[in-house]
């Protein structure tokens, strides 16, 4: 009997996303089991889909943590193993324009939340971790713990637009704020920048005249429900794996990049 793929999944509100991919798991739809769901929000209601289906949960409280940090730095070090320049030479979420201070403070107190998270998410033997609407750009130092195979990445997010156009929070909204004649969102593997990772997969829907930005989150939404379990359980089969493609550019320049390959079955 092949063996389930254990996944954990990341959460910081409602929890559509979580409860689709539960559905799915439970159809038979993904080869997969959910063997924990997270959050850094203790008023996420993913936790109570959870809950129902005696998925164990734990909260990390993000905000309480850059709380006490700033209020007493010395209160809540960094974990022993963290090095402040090594995360700021691999971070892209930031440019060169953002204040230095506010780009060190940003690594520090992720890096003292995401211990937190990893100390949680330790007990657990998973094989992908998931983001379904966690709201939390991870550092390097996250990142580094949960991928050590750099052809296949274990952190998949799901974005509400057509990446690498609106990365954020308010993909939808920006779509429609543009002025696009087409939305749709992505399922992307997770890197050191804002939703700038590999493109594993993609929906697409019409945007019309009469359109409002609810009625395209709506329509997303239910396309996200589709997308998502799908790129898991390509996962699931082995089928996924990242790849590095020079491209020959004009005047001799290259550019590099790391993208997706999804093999055949079997």
């Amino acid at each position: 009997m092949k063996k389930k793929l254990n996944v954990g999944a990341l959460i910081s509100g409602g929890g559509t996303n979580l409860q689709a991919i539960i559905d799915a798991c439970r159809r038979g739809k993904i080869d997969a089991k959910i063997v924990f769901v997270g959050s850094d929000n203790p008023d996420a209601y993913g936790i109570q889909r959870a809950g129902k289906y005696h998925i164990p949960t734990f909260i990390v409280d993000y905000r309480s943590i850059i709380r006490q940090v700033k209020e007493n730095p010395s209160a809540l070090p960094p974990p022993d193993d963290f090095d402040l320049q090594t995360q700021l030479q691999k971070q892209t979420l930031f440019g060169s324009d953002t204040d230095p201070q506010r780009v060190r403070d940003f690594m520090i107190t992720r890096a003292i939340a995401e211990a937190r998270l990893l100390e949680e998410m330790k007990p657990y033997k998973f094989d992908l971790l998931v983001l379904a609407g966690f709201m939390r750009n991870f550092s390097p130092y996250f990142i580094d713990k949960v991928n050590t195979n750099p052809e296949l990445p274990r952190i998949m997010n799901i974005h509400p637009a057509l990446l690498p156009s609106f990365p954020g929070v308010d993909g939808y909204g920006d779509t429609f704020r543009y002025g696009c004649k087409v939305g749709g969102c992505t399922v992307h593997f997770v890197d050191y920048g804002e939703d700038s990772g590999p493109i594993i997969g993609q929906r697409a829907f019409k945007i019309f005249p009469h359109d409002t930005i609810e009625s395209i989150k709506e329509r997303g939404l239910k396309l996200e429900w589709e997308l998502y379990p799908e790129c898991i359980q390509l996962y699931a089969e082995g089928r996924l794996k990242v790849v590095r493609k020079t491209y020959q550019m004009r005047a001799g320049k290259t550019w590099t990049r790391a993208v997706v390959e999804i093999l055949p079955p079997g």
